[in-house]
């Protein structure tokens, strides 16, 4: 199964009030697996970028102005995610965000069904816990110190690492694939042999001799008595 593990970082809250995608960041996993290939794209959200997002991305209007419009980007980026199911920490934000900007462009929105929420995933097996991202990196020891400023190549880094440890732990199906194969290989050569030295008798004098009493009624036509 095929799964893209996504964050994107805007330039605000809404959509609807004119707020952009300004960098789309992801990682592909294979049956849980990470592939090594990622996705990551600055955009150019073509209107200024206020301070209180400055402050939380790091970006600003210098480093933007030369980068790519999202439609410019839009048609590799679907390429990139191709029908896979989307992995995203509070799937509903970053959906919108794509969705509106996929509209603007004329293009096809993506069906919400396609999105798998960590936060929901997260609150369903830790109610009343933080469901945060860093939190998550707490409780599972995820190396998060390079998050100084939101990130979305990074943060789908960190939240591919997370997501594998809330479905079970990195590399679920791997330590079922060595069992199979140890077992596979134990019962291909593995051969009976005479013990080097007999088990001892576990019966007691009382049971010796209550079976051979019993086996005495059978008289001499019993089927242990007789030698092949």
């Amino acid at each position: 199964m095929r799964e893209i593990v996504l964050d994107t970082e805007t330039t605000g809250l809404e959509p609807a009030t004119g707020d952009r995608i300004v960098e789309i960041g992801a990682v592909e996993l294979f049956n849980h697996m990470p592939t090594g290939k990622t996705y990551h794209q600055y955009i150019n959200p073509e209107r200024s970028m206020p301070k209180e997002a400055f402050d939380v991305h790091g970006l600003g209007d210098d480093f933007l102005r030369d980068k790519p419009t999202f439609r410019a980007i839009a048609r590799d980026f679907l390429a990139f995610i191709g029908e896979a199911r989307l992995v995203i920490h509070n799937a509903a934000f970053d959906m919108k965000f794509l969705n509106a900007e996929l509209s603007a462009v004329g293009l096809p929105v993506l069906p919400m069904a396609r999105s798998f929420d960590t936060v929901a995933l997260a609150r369903q097996k830790f109610p009343g816990s933080p469901a945060s991202l860093d939190a998550l990196c707490r409780r599972f020891n995820v190396d998060n110190s390079a998050r100084e400023k939101h990130g979305a190549l990074l943060d789908s880094e960190i939240l591919a690492e997370v997501y594998l440890e809330l479905i079970g732990g990195r590399q679920p199906d791997l330590t079922l694939n060595r069992v199979e194969s140890a077992q596979k290989i134990t019962d291909a050569t593995w051969r009976p042999t005479q013990r080097p030295v007999p088990l001892p008798s576990r019966l007691t004098p009382q049971e010796e001799e209550a079976h051979a009493a019993f086996a005495a009624k059978l008289g001499a036509n019993a089927i242990w008595a007789k030698r092949v």
